[in-house]
């Protein structure tokens, strides 16, 4: 008797649908919720628009940013830590990459790899916006 009462529950948990692995929550936001003023990273002066999509997002690895750079803002020359892809959304900008400059313009993606060094700066009347992605490392969680 417990024989065939315990095939008939391993049938029936044949039959159920498999239980989905518990999953974290998708998200949606949007410029006006999560932007901020602040002066151009990495020391590079000026005032942008800083927009920090997901930042608190439970267990990402990833960071996806836009930047608008107003008039003269920059992205201050620093060296790379990880893989960093900048994409150019508006506005035209002076690209400094490994002592190299370059005029970036929308359409424009660059890839940054570990050990290289850049720096971008706005030029023109438009403010210049990028959208930055790079994985997080153990050195941003730390704050560094």
């Amino acid at each position: 008797m417990v024989r065939i009462a315990l095939a008939g529950i391993a049938w029936l948990c044949l039959l159920l649908p498999p239980v989905p692995p518990r999953q974290a929550p998708s998200l949606i936001e949007h410029d006006s919720v999560v932007a901020t003023l602040q002066p151009g990273p990495h020391n590079g002066g000026g005032e942008t628009m800083a927009y920090s999509f997901f930042a608190r997002a439970p267990g990402l690895n990833l960071v996806f940013r836009k930047r608008a750079l107003h008039r003269g803002a920059a992205i201050g020359y620093h060296r790379q830590a990880e893989d960093e892809v900048y994409y150019v959304v508006s506005g035209t900008g002076e690209l400094t990459l490994n002592g190299v400059r370059s005029v970036v313009v929308p359409g424009t993606a660059i890839l940054t790899r570990p050990g290289s060094s850049h720096g971008l700066r706005q030029v023109g009347s438009d403010d210049l916006v990028v959208i930055i992605v790079y994985q997080l490392t153990t050195v941003h969680r730390q704050g560094a």
